[in-house]
């Protein structure tokens, strides 16, 4: 650390590496945190959460009761051991609140007095966070998987349902709406997918770019400017140049494709499917990267909530594995840790890029907070200075008494 902070001091090296190299600490170093509480409200397991990104204070979490609460995560005490409470609830007594499941909620990206949920009772409401009513509600001929908002978009204010249509099953094909939160009116339709469509996510980088993962194990991205159909479809071969042109399948995985995730620059996609694998994909190419993450086990049968870490070199990627999370090196493949605390299958799991930390929800009816360990003081070993000759334990620079007056 004293060598990050000297060689920034002058001037050698970029103050963003060591944000870099601290962060990357922190995450290392992520445990169970037995100091601090999340409020359990939920009666049934935990499908979502989402923290805002304007203050990093407020949490939302979505459950199989549909129920939807929102929690302070800061420390009002200021003691050691806390309990992150939970302020607002969309609990049962709400005439307002979803019959059914809640499988996401979503933070507006760019304002805390709104949120979107979407349930398994064929609607997706618009909430305003102050009354706690929904200032919009969509109606769907079927159930709702998930939703996403853009978190770049300036010049529209889409949002991306799924949805299958329960009227016409195994006839038609599922269906991506795109639904204008202005004129609160769905506006296209992208049809393509086979199967019910489990996952959905906008590119951070760039505000027309959307993947939408199907049971059809494929995954599209398209360009929503484009009235064509989808720009291309990813291929688990695609970057294997021994494949035969016979044996290449054009899916991205061998089971059903359940989780979808860019990376914070937007320039990789991370898919999950049931078939144990993790691929790693060139968003703007399409191309498998062939990072080998090895067995990521996946029995869900909706959509599973993983997440990518911000601001670290390299950066994790955190996925529910059974009742655990697995760690996992983005570009390496390598297998960090397993986080374990939950005693139930995790579902869903959200990095906090302010402070490192972690948060994830399982069918315990749980939400557990990972907290990095406090790094601890540079104090130079005492047997260290005996064998260079010293008398005393040497103190380490950075604490040591500088000062002098002007009579010595």
């Amino acid at each position: 650390m004293l060598s990050f902070l000297y060689a920034r001091q002058s001037g050698l090296d970029d103050p963003v590496r060591l944000r870099r190299a601290e962060s990357t600490r922190r995450v290392l170093s992520l445990e169970l945190n037995h100091n601090r509480d999340v409020d359990r409200i939920h009666g049934n397991g935990i499908n979502t959460l989402d923290i805002e990104v304007i203050d990093g204070r407020y949490m939302l979490s979505g459950g199989s009761d549909g129920v939807i609460v929102i929690y302070d995560l800061e420390n009002n005490s200021k003691k050691p051991q806390y309990t992150c409470k939970a302020i607002c609830t969309v609990g049962r007594s709400s005439r307002h609140v979803h019959k059914f499941s809640v499988e996401t909620v979503q933070w507006y990206p760019h304002d805390t007095g709104m949120f979107v949920s979407s349930s398994f009772d064929k609607t997706m409401k618009v909430w305003d966070t102050e009354t706690l009513k929904p200032a919009e509600e969509f109606q769907f001929d079927g159930n709702v998987y998930c939703h996403h908002m853009s978190p770049v978009a300036r010049k529209h204010s889409l949002v991306a349902a799924l949805l299958y249509s329960v009227l016409a099953v195994g006839t038609k094909d599922p269906k991506v709406q795109l639904c204008d939160l202005k004129s609160g009116s769905r506006i296209h339709i992208l049809q393509g997918h086979r199967g019910e469509i489990l996952s959905v996510r906008w590119s951070p980088r760039y505000d027309h770019i959307l993947a939408t993962a199907s049971t059809d194990s494929r995954v599209h991205i398209w360009d929503v400017r484009r009235a064509s159909g989808s720009l291309f479809t990813l291929d688990q071969h695609n970057g294997d140049k021994s494949k035969t042109s016979s044996e290449a399948v054009n899916t991205a995985h061998n089971g059903r494709v359940n989780g979808l995730c860019f990376t914070a620059d937007g320039l990789h996609l991370l898919t999950t499917g049931t078939d144990d694998r993790m691929r790693l994909w060139n968003s703007a190419t399409g191309e498998n990267t062939l990072v080998n993450y090895g067995k990521v086990v996946n029995e869900s049968r909706k959509g599973l909530k993983f997440t990518v870490s911000r601001g670290c070199s390299p950066e994790f990627v955190f996925v529910p594995c059974g009742s655990s999370v697995a760690v996992y090196g983005l570009h390496s493949g390598e297998l960090i840790t397993m986080l374990r605390g939950h005693y139930n299958n995790v579902d869903c799991c959200e990095f906090h890029p302010d402070y490192q930390e972690l948060y994830s929800g399982g069918k315990d009816c749980n939400i557990l907070a990972w907290v990095p360990v406090l790094r601890q003081p540079d104090i130079e070993d005492e047997e260290t200075n005996s064998k260079r000759g010293g008398t005393h334990a040497a103190i380490n620079p950075a604490f040591e008494d500088a000062w002098s007056s002007d009579e010595d």
